[in-house]
């Protein structure tokens, strides 16, 4: 809130402005008597917010509710073409890109071709901003701010990426201030697995769980910690990256990092599919290829059971889908132990755009408080 001394006319009046604005976002349209009874304030005052929130350009008239008596109501709502953003998905062959309004409503999901192009930070993100708005036909100029799923570890603090495999053209850092900067946009660097860990705590299974980890099976592998609702990231955001971590196949035996036990090249072969993800249906009825992906699974994630000891194991990822319910299952049978209490092993249910899921949730949560911070404070 803008520093205006608490308890006079001005603070009162903003901190109400604020509430009604929140009212509006959370419930939708509202009349002039229904944004009274919910924010406990009189139908002379509601109507006083709403008029400085029209004055603002945050509030527009939407329709009319019939009333038992009398004429019918004028009813409110946010307007949605003052403050966008853009979600943006990083892929290995390409960019998934979705506009985003403060309502949160559904538009169009993009696909931005990559084979070919010169690529940075810069241009990777204004193509897929430039996309999305052509698809969901909205004035690129207001488009805000932007979050990026990234297959890296990412240190947002220090603006800073690590294992950046599939990032042609992105320094190790500065990305993300050659994208403000290029851009005119605020922007948000987040590890993908860490997106999908998000959307599967606020919508998908783990709504209730303490903590979970959420395995993502993809290209590569990821993990996602959550520890009781915050992300745990590390202290330069690699934690999670479990898909360098090498294996050791016995006593004296040459070890393997997990994605080559796990990632796409074998369980492409494990389908006899020419390329992934082609093939990654054929999984569900292949019970046999299901039993060797559970026993690779539960050598993967025993590190993280016994370092964490999470409530939760999320399965997530276009392997994990393709393998369903009977995965999870096998999963659950392979790491069971009299030794220790086991967690609950369960298959994600925030389906294949969980990380843009992740990344329009706070883009959401962004163009909110940026909204908010359009009330005037006199």
């Amino acid at each position: 809130m803008s520093q205006i001394d608490p308890g006079t006319s001005s603070w009162l009046r903003l901190r109400n402005d604020r509430e009604a604005l929140r009212l509006f976002l959370e419930h939708g349209a509202l009349t002039r008597s229904r944004l009274g009874e919910l924010s406990g304030m009189s139908k002379p005052t509601a109507t006083q917010m709403i008029a400085r929130l029209e004055r603002a350009e945050l509030l527009h008239p939407v329709g009319e509710v019939a009333g038992s008596r009398g004429p019918s109501a004028v009813s409110w709502g946010v307007r949605d073409d003052q403050v966008t953003g853009v979600a943006v998905n990083m892929l290995d062959d390409g960019i998934q890109a979705v506009l985003v309004d403060a309502l949160g409503a559904e538009h169009p999901t993009v696909e931005v071709p990559t084979h070919g192009e010169h690529r940075s930070p810069e241009r990777d993100v204004g193509r897929a901003i430039q996309a999305a708005c052509t698809a969901s036909r909205v004035d690129r100029r207001t488009v805000e701010t932007v979050v990026v799923g990234l297959q890296a570890a990412v240190s947002g603090d220090a603006d800073t990426l690590s294992l950046t495999d599939s990032l042609p053209g992105w320094p190790s850092s500065g990305s993300r201030a050659r994208i403000e900067t290029g851009l005119g946009v605020s922007a948000m660097l987040e590890n993908d697995v860490n997106l999908a860990t998000m959307a599967e705590r606020s919508f998908g299974v783990a709504q209730e769980a303490g903590s979970f980890a959420l395995l993502w099976i993809g290209v590569g592998l990821g993990v996602g910690i959550d520890l009781d609702g915050v992300i745990h990231r590390g202290a330069h955001g690699g934690a999670g990256e479990i898909g360098y971590l090498t294996v050791s196949a016995g006593p004296g035996e040459p070890g393997a990092v997990t994605t080559s036990l796990l990632g796409s090249a074998f369980v492409s072969e494990l389908a006899g599919a020419p390329r992934y993800p082609a093939g990654l249906a054929a999984l569900a009825a292949d019970d046999g290829a299901l039993r060797t992906i559970a026993e690779r699974i539960a050598v993967t994630i025993e590190p993280v059971l016994a370092v964490l000891d999470p409530q939760l194991v999320v399965l997530g990822g276009p392997t994990s889908l393709a393998g369903g319910g009977r995965l999870a299952e096998l999963v659950a049978a392979r790491t069971r132990s009299d030794e220790r209490p086991m967690p609950e092993v369960r298959l994600s249910s925030t389906g294949d755009s969980a990380v843009l899921a992740g990344a329009r949730s706070l883009v959401v949560e962004q163009i909110r408080t940026r909204l908010e911070d359009r009330i005037p404070t006199q």
